[in-house]
């Protein structure tokens, strides 16, 4: 892996994963005017060359799973003029969809190779799961908000994500009848990194995840298990992501 970000590119990173949103935004891209197909598809790419591949996102693979997960489907009506803009927007229910940027670079550090299965705690909207859907042979996806779930299983079905398996649940714990994970991802800050998920990772496995208290900027945190069972972390990149609910 080559360095992964300049000084300023990571607080500029730090300030856009957080879930402060710009004023007034919603509907700055396009001055009343009813966005088309084509709009959503020109703003996907320029989201992918300026935001994604000018910060050192370079796996092919990932690149076309950005470029091609319509991410205006995975927020509110209202948002989704500013779907590809570079910050998070709010989904309801107090929870975020992540800066694109860091979607990209947390599903590149896992290293996918179009086989295998990750675990992804914080289903959110479904937009992560949809990103990974194509680099994995299956994903399986836990949210702990029931309304959540829910209508994320129903849009990444209706999308058409059928290798995407939605439960409700807390994620904290995992997803044990899954186990064991050649991935693990999680999209919430959790206070330190959960014993069951650890647990859960196969050997040679790689887990993402944002580890801080929600008062304080978090790193997103790799975890790394050898064959033989041992475990090592390496601190990545400052920070800002809703926290894991559930348990401790």
């Amino acid at each position: 892996m080559k360095a992964l970000v300049t000084f300023s590119a990571a607080v500029t990173a730090v300030l856009l994963a957080s879930s402060v949103l710009l004023p007034g935004a919603a509907d700055g891209w396009f001055f009343g005017k009813q966005p088309t197909s084509k709009d959503f598809e020109t703003l996907r790419e320029a989201m992918v060359s300026d935001q994604i591949v000018a910060r050192g996102v370079r796996q092919e693979a990932v690149l076309k799973a950005m470029r091609s997960t319509p991410r205006h489907l995975f927020v509110p009506e209202d948002r989704m003029p500013s779907a590809y803009e570079d910050r998070p927007l709010p989904i309801g229910n107090g929870q975020t969809i992540s800066q694109p940027y860091i979607v990209a670079y947390m599903t590149e550090i896992l290293q996918p190779d179009g086989s295998g299965t990750v675990l992804e705690v914080g289903t959110g909207s479904g937009y992560q799961a949809a990103v990974l859907s194509p680099l994995y042979r299956k994903v399986y996806t836990i949210e702990i908000i029931p309304e959540l779930a829910e209508s994320a299983k129903a849009r990444l079905r209706d999308l058409g994500f059928s290798n995407v398996e939605v439960r409700t649940g807390d994620g904290y714990a995992g997803w044990p009848d899954k186990a064991p994970f050649d991935a693990i991802m999680v999209t919430a800050a959790a206070g330190h990194i959960p014993p069951p998920l650890i647990a859960q990772l196969k050997a040679k496995g790689r887990m993402v995840i944002p580890v801080g208290s929600p008062s304080m900027i978090q790193h997103i945190i790799l975890v790394e298990k050898d064959q033989k069972g041992n475990v090592t972390t390496k601190s990545l990149l400052p920070v800002r992501f809703v926290p894991l609910t559930g348990g401790r």
